[in-house]
């Protein structure tokens, strides 16, 4: 079988898999899991069978005319080259954890056919997005994803927090997709074609005539769909969902979708200095705010999502120095440790309570109940805090390496300020990062919350998945950092000495001042029982929590949702910051005040006037003739004396006219 038949199988197999899922789920039951699973399974292999047979060879491609539009065609076709071919084996690696993991993780959930179809499709959709070689059609996978997420975060939509978050996800991200939308048209006007690679080829030539535009309005899109300032807010809102949903979003799917169309399409950004300093600028913003914001949450699923705001914000960082390789190098090292944290995270969940209590303050220490769940998490939060000789070490110094080389004004066609802004940047929310996955981990597994019930040993297929994920953890970024260069080009990875010194120095900050914090916490919590936590206003946000029994545990954990533990590291970390940050700098109210108030006020301004104008003018209208009828009625009623008398009654008249006048 050739190479393009095998990755047209690819997202075809999840694809169908999806498809028979929906149609057998409710009637033959005992299919629902395998069609889960196997499919899945087998895209992975063909994957790891694609790239492998792809290598470091030239990029293949190969096309079909799907329809004629005109001037400009939709082509069906694909594009193989060494970065799509290892991200479609991150998204199979990650997908079928997922599947494995929720055959037990919801095991006893009736919506658990069409859960499992969603997310083949879910699937398929980002194997249809790295492999497409057509704007077209990869807007195809992009759009299918923004509505399995829609579908998969509302999961459980009983309870009003899924609800909320699912359209809140929705909408957030459709706002971006609008501008992205244009920018797609306007990019395929200027280089006649919706093909990548024709595009690349007119950006090479200097032949786009209005490249900032067009970047500008593509990174709107890029902003929603990977969660960056100032369209981030959907994703920490987003954890109502499934937890392994939330694996699959942040580390292999939707978010890295955004990351990755700009790195496909990197020389039409490199092409306008001034949409570089605006994806360096959102970057700067997103690893900065969203580290504050996770060291401030008392939900261990929204400083996992915030801490993915972050990472992205690296990501894009390393996109705006001109650096596609540190970017795709780290969206593979993120991909396998974020998902380990958070399919972790529902080991860590289920073993707290009741599946869906997530408060950190609340969870006690669960270091000798789910040891798989925290040596694995460990090494991840490790990795995440960019230690060596774990995958994200060598990762993360690679976009320091690059935003460094930048700053010198090395990199064709970046401004150095546009590098200064990504490393120092970078090297801030080093601190940041390495503070909240501390304050996790000792939180999480050495914190002196309330026992919790016991509930006994793991599933097997859950922590066995833990330990998967902690493979590539360990040994990708070793193993990856010398041979990458060879997949993806020729600039180098990996860390220097600068890099190495600063990264790694400031990291270790930020462990032992979170450290020193926790210990003098502990002080103070022992002195104020966990029963007298203070409590936030009324009218302060819950925290999200997860939401396969939010209704149970609504009341007694909206008393506590404020995360003004006395025993928190955060709160000494932070201090009078703290509250705002908890609340994400109070961008949601910032955009209710500026966007959803003054609709509502439209809407009700739009309102009075059809309900107290118009109408009233129709019903006016439609009055005067209903009048003037019955007065013509009351005078044809066929009385001769009434017809007499007003005859009589207009001569009178007459009469009395003519007289004056005379």
């Amino acid at each position: 079988m050739t190479l393009t038949a095998l990755a047209t199988l690819v997202p075809l197999l999840p694809f169908l898999g999806a498809a028979a899922g929906l149609l057998l789920g409710r009637h033959a039951p005992g299919f629902v899991r395998p069609l889960a699973v196997l499919p899945t399974l087998a895209a992975f292999v063909l994957a790891a069978v694609v790239a492998g047979k792809q290598g470091t060879g030239a990029p293949t491609d190969a096309a079909h005319r799907l329809t004629a539009t005109g001037s400009v065609p939709i082509d069906l076709a694909l594009h193989l080259d060494g970065f799509s071919v290892l991200i479609a084996v991150l998204v199979g690696l990650v997908a079928t954890c997922v599947q494995l993991y929720s055959v037990s993780y919801l095991r006893d959930d009736p919506r658990y056919p069409s859960y499992t179809a969603l997310v083949s499709l879910f699937t398929a959709a980002m194997f249809l997005v790295v492999y497409s070689g057509d704007l077209m059609v990869l807007l195809v996978g992009w759009e299918v994803m923004g509505i399995c997420s829609y579908f998969l975060v509302g999961h459980y939509w009983e309870t009003e927090t899924a609800r909320s978050a699912s359209i809140k996800a929705f909408l957030v991200t459709k706002l971006g997709d609008v501008p992205f939308l244009i920018g797609v048209f306007a990019l395929a006007a200027d280089a006649g074609s919706f093909r990548i690679s024709r595009i690349l080829t007119a950006a090479a030539h200097g032949q786009l005539h209005h490249p900032t535009l067009v970047a500008l309005l593509l990174l709107a899109g890029v902003a929603g769909k990977s969660a960056q300032f100032p369209l981030h807010t959907w994703l920490p809102d987003a954890m109502a969902g499934p937890t392994p949903v939330s694996a699959l979003i942040h580390a292999a799917t939707m978010v890295a979708a955004g990351i990755y169309l700009v790195a496909r399409l990197l020389p039409v950004f490199t092409a306008s200095a001034a949409a570089l300093a605006v994806l360096a600028a959102m970057a700067a913003v997103t690893m900065i705010g969203s580290g504050l914001a996770a060291l401030a949450q008392d939900d261990i699923k929204r400083v996992l999502a915030y801490s993915t705001i972050g990472q992205l914000g690296y990501m894009a960082g390393a996109l705006a120095v001109g650096n596609r390789d540190a970017a795709v190098f780290h969206l593979l090292s993120h991909g396998a440790f974020k998902a380990l944290l958070f399919l972790g995270a529902g080991v860590v969940i289920h073993a707290a309570g009741t599946n869906s209590l997530t408060a950190m303050s609340r969870m006690g220490s669960l270091s000798k109940r789910v040891p798989d769940a925290m040596w694995t998490m460990g090494i991840a939060l490790a990795a995440l805090a960019a230690l060596p000789p774990l995958s994200g070490f060598f990762s993360k110094e690679s976009v320091l390496r690059a935003a460094e080389h930048a700053s010198a004004g090395d990199t064709a066609h970046v401004p150095a300020a546009v590098g200064w802004t990504v490393f120092v940047a970078g090297l801030v929310a080093a601190v940041l990062t390495a503070a909240y996955a501390a304050r996790l981990f000792l939180l999480a597994f050495r914190g002196s919350g309330p026992e919790t019930t016991d509930h006994g040993r793991q599933p097997v297929p859950m922590t066995a998945v833990l330990w998967v994920l902690a493979v590539p953890t360990i040994a990708f970024g070793g193993l990856a950092y010398r041979e990458l260069p060879d997949w993806f080009g020729d600039a180098p990875l990996g860390p220097t000495l600068i890099t190495s010194v600063l990264g790694t120095g400031l990291a270790l900050v930020g462990l032992l001042v979170t450290y020193g914090a926790w210990k003098a916490s502990a002080a103070t919590r022992r002195a104020v029982p966990f029963g007298a936590v203070v409590v936030e206003p009324a009218d302060a946000e819950p925290e999200l929590i997860e939401a396969e029994a939010i209704a149970e545990h609504e009341e007694v954990y909206g008393d506590i949702a404020a995360a003004d533990d006395p025993g928190d590291p955060g709160r000494l970390l932070l201090g009078p910051l703290h509250r705002h940050a908890a609340r994400g700098f109070h961008l949601d109210a910032v955009y209710a005040a500026l966007f959803v108030r003054p609709v509502l006020a439209a809407a009700d301004l739009v309102r009075f006037l059809d309900r107290d104008v118009v109408e009233t003018y129709v019903r006016g209208v439609a009055g005067t003739p209903r009048l003037l009828g019955a007065a013509v009625r009351r005078a044809q009623n066929g009385n001769i004396q009434t017809y007499l008398s007003a005859l009589l009654a207009g001569a009178v008249v007459l009469a009395v006219l003519v007289a004056v006048g005379a």
